[in-house]
This record gives C-alpha cells, sequence and structure tokens, in this order.
C-alpha cells in the first residue's frame, strides 16, 4: 500500500505553491555588545557602579591637592590615588555584568532570544573590555587635570612622571583584574559569591602565597609564575620589561583566567536556565 500526497489546489484547479519559512539572520555581533552595555547601565547597581569611577576619580583628585605635600603633587600621586578604588570597582563592574543575568532573573529572555550562549558571553566580554577601556581614559584625564591644577595651587613645576610606556602597563593591569572578575562571574553565576571570590582571591590568597615564599626559599621562584597579583602589581608599576616578566604575566592569565574562564563556560552553555 502506497501513500499519495496532495498538493494544496486553488479554486481554479491548479495547484498553489508552497512557501517554506524565510530564513532568519542571527542578531549583530555589534548590536549584541550595545545591547550588554545598554545593560550594564540599566540596573540600579551597575548604574551606582560606573557613576562612582567619575566620582571617586573627582574625590581622590581632590584629596591630593589638599593633603599632598607641594613635593608629593606629581602625575604619578594623582594616578596612584585614582587607580585605588578603580582597581576595585572595575571588576565589580565585570562581575556584575555576567551574573545580572541570573541575579535580574534575565536570563532565560536573553538565551530565548540569542540561543548561542557562547555569543551572549563574548558581548559581554567585549562590552567590559570598552568599559575599561574607556574608564581608564577618563581616570588618566581627570588625573591629568588635578595634576595641573594642584601644581598651579602649590606653585610648583608640573611633573608629569608616567612615561608613555607605562600607561599601557596600567591599563593592563586593570584589564587584568577585570578579567579575574568577569571569569568569577562566568564560574560561579552568582553575584554575592563572585564578588566574596574576588576578594579572596584578590586580597587574602596573595598574603598567604608571600608567607609561603618567606617560609620556603623554593615556593618564592615559584611564586611569580601563580601569583596573578605579582604580576599585576608589576604592570602598575610599569615594570614588565623583560621576556621573562611577559612569560610570568602569560603563565598567570593562563592559570587564573584562561583555565577557569574555559571550564566555566562548558558548564555555562550546559547548564539549564531558570
Amino acid at each position: 500500500m502506497t501513500a499519495t500526497t496532495v498538493s494544496p489546489t486553488t479554486g481554479t484547479g491548479t495547484t498553489a505553491p508552497v512557501h517554506g519559512r524565510r530564513p532568519t539572520r542571527p542578531i549583530p555581533a555589534a548590536r549584541l555588545v550595545k545591547v550588554e552595555l545598554r545593560k550594564m547601565f540599566n540596573t540600579r547597581s551597575g548604574f551606582w557602579m560606573l557613576l562612582s569611577i567619575g566620582v571617586l576619580s573627582v574625590v581622590a583628585t581632590g584629596a591630593v591637592i589638599v593633603f599632598a605635600p607641594d613635593e608629593a603633587v606629581t602625575y604619578e600621586s594623582f594616578a596612584t590615588a585614582i587607580g585605588l578604588p578603580m582597581s576595585v570597582i572595575l571588576p565589580m563592574i565585570a562581575i556584575l555584568g555576567v551574573t545580572s543575568e541570573w541575579s535580574q532573573r534575565s536570563g532565560l529572555t536573553t538565551f530565548t532570544l540569542v540561543p548561542g550562549r557562547g555569543r551572549v558571553i563574548g558581548a559581554k566580554a567585549i562590552a567590559t573590555f570598552l568599559v575599561g577601556v574607556v574608564s581608564m581614559g577618563v581616570a588618566f584625564a581627570v588625573g591629568a587635570l588635578g595634576n595641573l591644577a594642584g601644581s598651579a595651587l602649590a606653585g610648583v613645576d608640573t611633573v608629569w612622571d608616567i612615561s608613555l610606556s607605562t600607561a599601557p602597563q596600567i591599563v593592563l593591569g586593570n584589564l587584568v583584574g577585570m578579567a579575574i572578575g568577569f571569569t568569577l562571574g562566568v564560574v560561579l553565576r552568582n553575584s554575592a559569591a563572585a564578588i566574596v571570590g574576588y576578594f579572596v582571591v584578590s586580597l587574602v590568597l596573595p598574603g598567604i602565597l608571600a608567607l609561603l615564599a618567606q617560609l620556603r626559599e623554593w615556593f618564592s621562584d615559584v611564586q611569580p609564575w601563580i601569583d596573578w597579583n605579582y604580576t599585576q602589581v608589576t604592570l602598575f608599576d610599569g615594570a614588565t620589561n623583560t621576556g621573562r616578566e611577559w612569560a610570568m604575566l602569560g603563565s598567570t592569565t593562563a592559570i587564573w583566567i584562561v583555565l577557569p574562564l574555559t571550564v566555566g563556560l562548558l558548564f555555562l552553555r550546559r547548564s539549564e536556565v531558570k
């Protein structure tokens, strides 16, 4: 027995053409990045985090002008004062940029509209990178204005003691901190847990590793290769110049960013979104 397929016919007896579904285009990557940037500003916590970058830059600059002695009114003093709060705020922004999908319960909507979770996380990473670079540009600009105003008020010569080769390393150091926060956000997918985890790996763990380096001589040679805070401080000091130091940075980046981020992405792509 055979089955017969009957084509639909029109009123005149002719066969009507069957139209298939129109192929859908994937959402462009640029649009995804714009959406993720907008989402960083939309939440209350993200908005105040971003706003605090400008506020704290101005406050830190004013503190240097008011309290620093005349000989300390240099560009490095302003950059250091601004950089301290930013080294904490920027990783928090990176964490919230990832974990907001789960803490704000928007993940189901996001991953329904864009089923490719890797594309969403990639857009979040690019948006985080852009926020970090722009924030550092604002910080450098505010520090430069503070240096000009501070030296004029103190009646001293304006000192620009941060070289052009050091500035990119300072930016890279902050981006490394943001990458650590972003990685913790992907792995833990919980704002509170990721924030606590960041403070543990940035404040508690370096002290433990430094203590081990003092107690065990052999570990002092290993520490620079596994302690990401050690290589980050070297970047902030602009002292990452030799091939060995860049290799140390690559080693800590692989241990603390590449490996856990890869594992986190594998679990994220397979986990159930509620």
